[in-house]
């Protein structure tokens, strides 16, 4: 039976890459975000290429979601051998302005879907012995931002990440984590800064990355195992 990969958080940008570079690996992929019809789009390409691809549109904010969503999976790809989180957390508050209120906001998507999923398909991965466990995150999960004020949230994940790799490494499920400080392309916020420098308005100065080379970066760390955790750019914090 082929291995499987839910995607989730498969928008444009790093998302769709991941869903791409496991295509072609030949995993059946679930394509997991909010809206169908660009799930649907993506499916399809991925078929026409030769991959296996099924769309599960699914509201990832909402902690009601995850129990029907694991059905839905379990339905089309059995149970999985990789799971990728990715979503976007919209964290731009200054820290000066946060209110307890928007972190809880945050939480769900940042955290509570991802331990959800996690408990729901760990226990397959542990009884056959392997599996892995892939996110993605802003850098700011690694080094608070006083603009990134809301992505707090991501350091808890991250925190539990850790506590999940001790735990699971023993038995064949690795745990990697991405933290990228970068514009990555054919993202919703790069084309955000596209529309604003086009307009003469300032713009962050950060670097510019295709998805396509952070996808491949996944790819090979946990295809080697030996890292658990980078940074995108790896100079970030050195700037």
């Amino acid at each position: 039976m082929p291995k499987s990969i839910a995607v989730v958080g498969a928008g444009p940008g790093l998302g769709q890459a991941v869903a791409r570079r496991y295509a072609r690996e030949g995993y059946t992929v679930a394509l997991i975000a909010r809206r169908q019809g660009p799930l649907d789009a993506l499916a399809a390409e991925l078929t026409r290429a030769g991959g296996t691809a099924h769309a599960i549109p699914a509201d990832l904010s909402s902690e009601r979601a995850v129990p029907q969503l694991a059905e839905q999976i379990r339905a089309k790809v059995g149970s999985l051998d990789v799971i990728y989180y990715g979503p976007s957390v919209r964290g731009y508050i200054p820290v000066a302005d946060l209110t307890a209120e928007q972190l809880r906001e945050l939480m769900p998507l940042g955290l509570y879907t991802l331990v959800d999923l996690v408990h729901e398909f760990l226990p397959h991965m542990l009884n056959q012995q392997q599996g892995a466990i892939l996110v993605a995150a802003a850098a700011s999960a690694v080094q608070g931002m006083p603009q990134l004020a809301g992505t707090a949230v991501l350091a808890a994940q991250r925190n539990y990440l850790q506590a999940l790799q001790a735990k699971v490494t023993e038995h064949g499920v690795y745990v990697g984590r991405l933290y990228i400080g970068a514009v990555i392309e054919h993202s919703a916020f790069h084309a955000q800064q596209e529309t604003a420098k086009a307009a003469g308005q300032s713009v962050l100065d950060m670097p510019v990355v295709d998805p396509a080379h952070l996808a491949d970066l996944l790819w090979t760390m946990r295809s080697a195992k030996h890292e658990h955790e980078a940074l995108y750019p790896q100079n970030l914090f050195d700037r």
